[in-house]
């Protein structure tokens, strides 16, 4: 799908040599990411907990440099991306897996103080406000939501105090709204999603090109790689928009069976993480279950038109260099707890 939706914008609008150019950066990447993958699924789990507060500095200070004019570099008015030759990495995405395994550390150590809020749910939270803090200037809306999800759920299984957890949850949809409302550009793309033909040609463009890309697929499509939408009518149709090529290549079949994959993420990820050996492998796999799901809904629910548009890939199938690697690496430690959750002599540590 990569490789189809991506065709005409390497030969058209990035001037590539064939329609195969961004096709090969992706696949160089998913390369990288499957190294990534193996490695997560036969290290010990486990042994990534000690790096758990060093990598979140590294990602914070990450963060701060790709606000630095001169530094990060700007596509479409966001500042997310720091290049250093041929290799740009979007530290946003790096992020939302540091940021896991960061919680999940935090609420195994804390395991018999869940219910002192001021040890538990606050250290968390004000990771996260300091995480989406800088991730919304750069600026990005749909990582800070994703993060939200991730630090809500996971303080919820490993059994935080809900009146402590609401009231942290609602200060921090309240003051994300305010943001978000705060910036005329952000309120439109905001509110675009409830009348797109309110503006057509602007805010409500990318909407209105996506519904009719799906509806062209109907029930089987119109061909591989026969898709009118990437064309130049769909923006960003290799990136957060790809859901609308699977449907209008492959049809309604070809999408729901998209969207079953991702309930079968969801369903062995949580048996997974009830299958854990240990509370850092329940909460570790819990986090990033939440995470690939959530963000595969809320990107199609974006992509459909029910959502309003924030700017976050499909797991898995969108274009993007840092997304595929920190994705598959993800899914590679996710395997690696299911692998011991059956496999009583891994779960020990034994060869």
């Amino acid at each position: 799908m990569v490789l189809s939706a991506s065709s005409v914008a390497s030969l058209h609008l990035l001037g590539e040599e064939s329609p195969f150019g961004l096709f090969r950066k992706q696949l160089i990447r998913a390369g990288i990411g499957t190294v990534g993958f193996l490695a997560g699924a036969h290290i010990d789990y486990r042994r990534i907990r000690r790096f758990a507060a060093p990598a979140m500095i590294g990602v914070l200070v990450l963060l701060v440099v790709v606000l630095l004019p001169g530094v990060g570099r700007t596509v479409n008015g966001s500042q997310r991306w720091i290049g250093v030759g041929g290799f740009v990495i979007q530290p946003s995405e790096l992020a939302k897996l540091v940021f896991v395994i960061f919680t999940a550390d935090l609420l195994a150590r804390r395991e018999r103080r869940m219910d002192r809020p001021e040890l538990t749910v606050r250290p968390v939270m004000l990771t996260l406000c300091l995480l989406s803090g800088l991730i919304v200037l750069q600026p990005k809306l749909g990582t800070p939501l994703v993060l939200a999800a991730v630090a809500c759920l996971m303080l919820f299984v490993a059994g935080a105090r809900l009146p402590s957890l609401f009231a942290w949850a609602g200060g921090l949809a309240a003051g994300g709204l305010a943001m978000a409302l705060a910036v005329s550009y952000q309120q439109d793309r905001l509110t675009s999603f409830l009348d797109p033909w309110k503006d057509p040609g602007g805010d409500g463009f990318q909407i209105i090109q996506s519904r009719v890309g799906i509806a062209s697929g109907g029930v089987g499509g119109v061909g591989l790689g026969a898709s009118r939408a990437k064309w130049g009518f769909l923006p960003e149709s290799q990136t957060d928009f790809i859901f609308a090529i699977v449907a209008e290549e492959v049809g309604l079949i070809g999408a729901s069976a998209v969207i079953l994959a991702f309930v079968l993420v969801a369903f062995f990820g949580v048996r997974a993480a009830l299958g854990a050996p240990d509370r850092f492998g329940m909460l570790l796999a819990a986090g990033i279950t939440i995470w690939l799901v959530f963000q595969a809904f809320l990107n199609i629910g974006i992509v459909i038109g029910v959502l309003p548009t924030t700017g976050e890939p499909l797991p898995f199938l969108s274009y993007g260099g840092t997304s595929i690697i920190v994705t598959l690496t993800a899914a590679g430690l996710l395997t690696g707890v299911s692998r011991r959750a059956v496999d009583p002599t891994l779960a020990e540590g034994k060869p």
